[in-house]
């Protein structure tokens, strides 16, 4: 192979901390209004359909010579519609998108204007977000990851065959047994759509160009090995060069961060279906960080407004992945308790789940199998030193040496479209090996013509099965990543199917009367069928009439009611009988 006559500087776009830069969209401020005041921003200033004074809040905004528009673009109106028309049929209760604005000004002035923002009757928070980046620092820039340095010598003239190297496709321990699942009907990831929301990516990349669905919303950046590579770990083509993709046959397409960050989750939510999946590849400085490169990142749930929209899309029944950050962080750790100036007054840790829960599954950094391409980070599925931990942990991916698109060390040359990296590395890679299983598992179950999985439904199944984590000198199997996916065992607890029957109750209507029950936790999955029946025999009419409700009380569980009527009469005694037609 010839070497290349540029120069590395000319190939090499992205190792430095200045690439890191080209990530940004930059900080943001956030403002919620008090609902009661019933906001909106017009091309005439902002007003109130309540009735609210607004000129204070107008004089500021025009004394600082900024906008305020609505966080989520859409007009205040539109989202409420937008909230009513899924209400009906939702598993979760619908944010309220509508209060959230951002404040558009120049970066040095964000905090001043969040205290006089603060100060305003009609402001129920206003608070400064650091600028969000991808997952890829160690504690400083001395020990980057994903800083590979492309290589100089051309790719030959046909990309070998890399998929032997993706040592995350084998079968499990090791690997997620990615292969067991493209041996079952839909197992490759066929009618799934997934959306990875980030900064850029190369969909002319030679091993992209199948089932790529390209950018969909947003300005994609210059940097864009990141992006590329993890579209790669997901959907990177089924062909006889390069890599294979963990679930090659969904449409995997993009929306950029160059617009705030949950007003791309909405924008991902609004054109996904119910049981689809969004890809977070993104974290942002969190409370207590050093300052030292990416070390106290945390995941975005934290912020309100991105906990709404991840809320959101799943009130639309579509799973969200969330990388929980490279951060070296215990995210129990009770310094995430403490609201923040600027955060609303009923805000509370969204890290405690028992507080309340963005619905997201939260991904961790595990080692890969020891001596995985000649290198060794600890023993297999340990804590990576850099990775997260903690109870909202829920399944973990490899963290380092994975082999996909983009950055050029394992193939490299002038055409970045001809780039393969074997060490892509982070919650960054961690996260798609996790999206790639559940896309799997969404296209074996549409396959059959089943139910695909509900965002809590797919969080069950992971912390339920899976290779479980190991202990590591310091890094106790205690400090909780989670167990790596298990593609074998997943397929066969999804698309398992049992049917029974049974008595749920039994009772006593008198004459004429209508009596009211329900039954709870009855899994979302299942498919139900309810009877009644009188047990005392009474011939000569009909004794009884029924109608039963409906209730989704959460994304896991469903509650019936179950209202009976005695039409005859006598007093009757009915049972209540109901037949599971399998999940």
């Amino acid at each position: 192979m010839a070497k290349s006559k540029k120069s590395l500087k000319s190939v090499n776009t992205n190792k430095s901390n200045a690439s890191t830069a080209e990530y940004r969209f930059g900080s943001e401020l956030i403002v919620i209004v008090k609902p009661e005041a019933g906001l909106q921003a017009t091309s005439d200033g902002i007003a109130s359909i309540k009735g609210a004074d607004t000129n204070p809040l107008s004089k500021l905004l025009k004394s600082e010579k900024i906008s305020m528009q609505p966080l989520f673009g859409a007009s205040e109106e539109r989202l409420k519609l937008e909230a009513d028309s899924l209400s009906p049929s939702s598993e979760t209760k619908i944010p309220d998108l509508s209060i959230y604005y951002q404040i558009v000004a120049p970066e040095e002035k964000l905090e001043d204007l969040a205290i006089l923002l603060l100060r305003q009757d009609i402001v129920e928070a206003a608070y400064v977000k650091p600028p969000g980046e991808p997952p890829v620092l160690k504690g400083d820039a001395s020990t980057m990851l994903n800083d590979m340095t492309p290589s100089e010598i051309d790719a030959p003239p046909v990309t070998p065959n890399f998929v032997l190297r993706q040592g995350y496709l084998d079968a499990a321990p090791g690997g997620i047994d990615a292969r067991h699942a493209w041996t079952l009907a839909g197992g490759r990831g066929n009618n799934v759509n997934i959306i990875d929301c980030e900064w850029g990516w190369r969909f002319n990349h030679e091993d992209l160009r199948q089932n790529q669905g390209g950018i969909v919303a947003g300005t994609g950046s210059t940097a864009d090995d990141h992006g590329t590579a993890v579209i790669g770990e997901i959907g990177g083509d089924i062909n006889a060069i390069g890599i294979t993709g963990i679930c090659p046959d969904a449409r995997v397409s993009a929306v950029a961060f160059s617009m705030p960050s949950a007003t791309a989750i909405r924008e991902a939510a609004n054109r996904l279906r119910p049981g689809d999946i969004i890809l977070l590849e993104i974290h942002r400085q969190g409370p207590g960080a050093s300052g030292a490169g990416q070390d106290g990142y945390i995941a975005i749930e934290w912020w309100p407004d991105d906990f709404d929209a991840i809320r959101y899309a799943i009130s639309r029944g579509i799973i969200v992945v969330e990388a929980a950050g490279n951060g070296f962080r215990n995210l129990d750790n009770a310094i995430y308790n403490v609201r923040p100036s600027g955060f609303p007054a009923s805000w509370t840790n969204p890290f405690n789940r028992s507080n309340r829960d963005s619905g997201a599954i939260v991904v961790g950094a595990g080692a890969p199998p020891p001596n995985t391409h000649g290198r060794n980070h600890g023993p297999d599925r340990s804590r990576l030193d850099f990775s997260n931990w903690g109870a909202l942990i829920d399944a973990q991916g490899w963290g380092r040496e994975v082999t996909t698109c983009g950055y050029g060390d394992l193939q490299g040359g002038t055409d970045k479209d001809l780039w393969y990296t074997d060490t892509f590395s982070g919650t960054s890679s961690a996260s798609p090996i996790v999206v790639g299983a559940l896309g799997c598992l969404q296209g074996m179950l549409r396959a059959q013509g089943r139910i695909p999985l509900s965002p809590a439904r797919a969080r069950e199944v992971l912390r339920a099965t899976g290779s479980a984590q190991q202990d590591a000198p310091g890094r106790p199997s205690s400090q909780r990543i989670g167990n790596r996916p298990n593609l074998r065992q997943l397929s066969a607890l999804v698309l398992q199917t049992n049917f029974w029957v049974g008595v749920q109750f039994r009772g006593t209507i008198p004459a004429h009367q209508t009596q009211r029950w329900f039954t709870f936790n009855w899994p979302a999955h299942w498919h139900i069928i309810w009877t009644v029946v009188p047990t005392n025999p009474r011939p000569g009419g009909p004794q009884i009439k029924w109608r039963v409700q409906v209730e989704r009380a959460s994304d896991r569980f469903i509650t019936y009611w179950i209202n009976i009527t005695n039409v005859s009469a006598s007093p009757v005694d009915i049972e209540a009988r109901f037949a599971v037609l399998g999940w």
